[in-house]
């Protein structure tokens, strides 16, 4: 195993393992800032972005190369007079993969066991059997037995609530759990900034790259608006989950193998309510494919209705801000247990680290033929 894999694995498991629900994300920032470059000067806005610029020619177009370090789950609702907890979801929450799921309700005085409860099968009526209950619906067991006792541990209406916090290391390099979804592109973007910083920019210097863990994308998908607002990048690149297409009740969506590489999308649309997504620049598509092309690199592509980041909205700031959606592949998106291939990102961290060197002086965003 190489040092970039190592170095990936072993960041990727420890951002798993810790909470930050959307909004609550101080100690997924505590923990990137600990992993960072002695000496890196990092920066925190007052929506919780972590920023942190790596200075390059002036001359050449800005980067923002960003990803969000939140992650979904639920708000505590209401507490019961017999300690049973409601919550409200936060983010896209499957509640097809909810049932009998572990949590922890994170509170000040400490993180606190619970499991989403699930009426005994042996009690169930033919109908409740195939049926899907809605959040406002499910109840959180504590074990407290009284509201009493549920606020007397630290729990009140706002609570942050996650899934378990989970790893399973799978054959080869794969590996599945809690919140890939996006401590893969956190642990990517810690990797990229200890080797920009270790390379002699002085005497070629890059881009100026500024590195952002953005918060809230999982909520609203506006956090990273608000670190570009401040740094005026000219070129933005996300980096996130693409969707693996490679099993059989995705098949028809697309042709993103897990393991076959890094990926870029061609086209995205939210399409539910918000009309917003992504047709990324020319000039960045150009310069990923011949980069990936030039590094012996495979590159796959992806188009999807269903998909927004929060590139969206980044890319319509000042006179706009040239767009590209780049990521790797993954499985079962926004379930308790999501699955990529670190192969997969320690390519997409190659292939990024290749296409900023490329970033000069001369690369033209200019959209006139």
């Amino acid at each position: 195993m190489t040092d970039l894999h190592q170095n990936l694995r072993q960041n990727l498991i420890d951002l798993m393992l810790t909470p930050g629900l959307s909004g609550h994300e101080e100690r997924v920032a505590a923990l990137i800032r600990a992993r960072l470059p002695v000496g890196l000067q990092t920066r925190t806005d007052r929506l919780g972005n972590l920023i942190a610029t790596i200075p390059g020619n002036p001359e050449a177009p800005s980067v923002m190369l960003f990803t969000h370090m939140d992650q979904l789950g639920f708000i505590v609702r209401r507490v019961e007079t017999d300690g049973l907890i409601r919550v409200e979801r936060l983010g896209g929450v499957s509640e097809r993969a909810l049932a009998a799921q572990a949590v922890v309700l994170c509170t000040p005085q400490g993180d606190i066991p619970g499991i989403i409860m699930n009426k005994a099968h042996h009690a169930t009526t033919p109908d409740e059997k195939y049926r899907v209950l809605p959040t406002p619906d499910l109840r959180i067991d504590t074990g407290h037995g009284s509201k009493t006792a549920v606020e007397s541990a630290g729990i009140r209406i706002g609570t942050p609530v996650i899934l378990r916090p989970q790893v399973i290391e799978l054959a080869g390099n794969r590996i599945a759990g809690t919140a890939i979804d996006d401590r893969a592109g956190c642990a990517m973007l810690i990797e990229v900034a200890h080797r920009l910083t270790a390379d002699n920019r002085a005497a070629n210097p890059g881009p100026t790259v500024h590195l952002v863990w953005s918060v809230l994308e999982e909520f609203n998908l506006r956090g990273a608006v608000v670190a570009a607002q401040n740094l005026h990048p000219d070129i933005a690149l996300q980096v996130d989950l693409m969707l693996a297409t490679d099993t059989p009740d995705m098949a028809d969506r697309g042709e993103m193998v897990l393991g076959g590489g890094p990926g870029i999308s061609l086209y995205s649309f939210h399409g539910r309510g918000t009309l917003n997504g992504v047709i990324p620049h020319p000039a960045l598509v150009r310069l990923f494919e011949d980069t990936a092309a030039a590094q012996a690199i495979p590159l796959q592509r992806s188009a999807q209705t269903g998909v927004l980041t929060d590139l969206s909205y980044v890319q319509l700031l000042g006179d706009g801000v040239a767009a590209l959606d780049i990521g790797f592949p993954m499985r079962h998106s926004h379930s308790a247990l999501e699955c990529c291939d670190l192969g997969d990102v320690a390519a997409l961290t190659r292939l990024t680290l290749a296409a900023l060197a490329a970033i000069t002086p001369g690369f033209s965003l200019s959209r006139e033929v």
